[in-house]
């Protein structure tokens, strides 16, 4: 007789499953990736409906996070469509998106609740970021990776991709691969030959990311590796010595990657040297004026990718000045803004972003619970310095001072729920821990 218990098994450990292969496909195949999300988020629900749990609503972050996907759909509802054909959005997608939600939720309170399982994963996304890593040495090496693709045509290292995509995502699973292996060559080998072995793996990622030739994403690592010396104290002295040698790692590459120097500084510096009329200027020039002109409401979801080509946001910089231009006119439209906190802005106006906000504020407030924890173990070591590489992956992916993919765009979306929800995962078992701790001691 097939019992409650039992489908609830069936969903639990199917959703399990569907986790640990998600990295291989938001490696490759993100559709697929998408499909196990929705599965994992749709076996959770119906976890919940069976056996009526439902204290997870009660977390800060989780009231947050649906207050804004509400006050999305809301926006949404005048200008969506049923058909999914509407000039100004789809309320259907905007619907859809709430898998994502469910998604993290998922994996914090049932799919990783047990440490081998958070463990499992781990090892997947390390097999994953070796695996990037590989196809970039091979290009590096003999100018094909190992499914013989090329270089990119500017020279830049794609990895296992044809196209140059490979440094967004690896610039965030890096991190808390980096860490951990750092922990581990701390308090496997003593000063000062652990140190340098330490300095030795810091400088290889670097100039990975710095040969993958893609400035935000570099900029970004670089920037969670001081982000992670917070709480990893003994890695201070040697990021501090790894972020020295970085300016003498790119002038390398000017002589054994040209290509990569020259699209990772040589067009960086022109491109800010003119930035408002520069692609990105023009679009973020446009995207402020698509919110300001719809403060409250915005114009509902994937509003820029419909909403761009009206000639009514048509301006230039300053937006104010009648004489500044057209703007760049349709041209310059994209399918998103390419930045988080504007793409926001447009959909949801300013409460939206308000609420995002304080989503991500929450989200990450909850991440640091654990990371003051004093380790006496190298094993204990090695989970801090992953626990704050999964807070750093999250906290440069919402960095608002980026150009990014949009927020819900597959892989690189799917990546930053999946370490989000492992980190939460987690920060949801130290404080479990703790209040038992506290209960037997009462």
């Amino acid at each position: 007789m097939v019992t409650s218990k039992k489908i609830s098994d069936f969903f639990q450990y199917t959703s399990i499953g569907a986790t640990l292969i998600l990295p291989l496909f938001l490696t490759h195949f993100r559709g697929i990736a998408d499909g196990l999300i929705s599965y994992v988020a749709i076996c959770f629900i119906l976890n919940c409906l069976i056996n009526k749990e439902w204290e997870w609503t009660k977390q800060t972050w989780v009231m947050l996070m649906f207050a804004w996907w509400g006050w999305l759909l809301i926006c949404t509802i005048p200008f969506g469509s049923f058909s999914g054909y509407a000039t100004n959005g789809s309320f259907l997608q905007a619907i859809g998106i709430v898998r994502f939600l469910f998604f993290i939720i998922a994996l914090q309170q049932w799919v990783l609740k047990e440490a081998k399982y958070r463990r499992w994963l781990a090892y997947v996304i390390i097999f994953c970021t070796v695996y990037i890593l590989l196809n970039m040495l091979a290009q590096l090496i003999i100018g094909y990776n190992i499914l013989g693709m090329p270089r990119y045509l500017d020279g830049t290292l794609t990895g296992p991709y044809e196209h140059p995509r490979a440094a967004a995502p690896l610039s965030r699973i890096l991190l808390p691969v980096t860490l951990a292996g750092c922990a581990y060559l701390l308090w496997e080998y003593k000063k000062p030959k652990g140190q340098i072995y330490t300095l030795l793996c810091l400088l290889f990622v670097i100039g990975m990311m710095v040969l993958a030739g893609q400035r935000m994403p570099f900029v970004l690592f670089v920037f969670g590796l001081a982000i992670a010396t917070i709480w990893l104290k003994y890695l201070r002295v040697v990021a501090l010595a790894a972020l020295v040698a970085i300016p003498m790692l790119i002038l390398v590459t000017a002589f054994t990657s040209p290509e990569s120097f020259n699209h990772l500084v040589t067009h960086f510096i022109d491109q800010m040297s003119h930035f408002s009329s520069s692609p990105y200027g023009l679009v973020y020039v446009r995207a402020f004026v698509m919110g300001i002109m719809n403060p409250w409401a915005g114009l509902g979801y994937d509003a820029f990718k419909h909403a761009c080509g009206n000639p009514i946001y048509f301006h230039g910089w300053p937006f104010w000045d009648p004489s500044s231009g057209n703007g760049g006119g349709a041209i310059i439209c994209l399918t998103h803004p390419h930045n988080h906190y504007l793409q926001i802005f447009i959909d949801a106006g300013i409460p939206g972003l308000l609420l995002f906000i304080l989503t991500i504020c929450s989200l990450l407030i909850e991440l640091t619970k654990g990371l003051t924890i004093t380790v006496t173990t190298k094993n204990q070591a090695i989970q801090k310095a992953w626990c704050v590489g999964l807070f750093a992956a999250v906290f440069i992916h919402e960095w608002p001072l980026s150009s990014t993919s949009s927020f819900f765009n597959m892989p690189l979306g799917g990546w930053f729920f999946l370490l989000l929800g492992m980190g939460l995962a987690y920060s949801w078992d130290y404080q479990t821990t703790i209040k038992e701790r506290e209960s037997r001691d009462v």
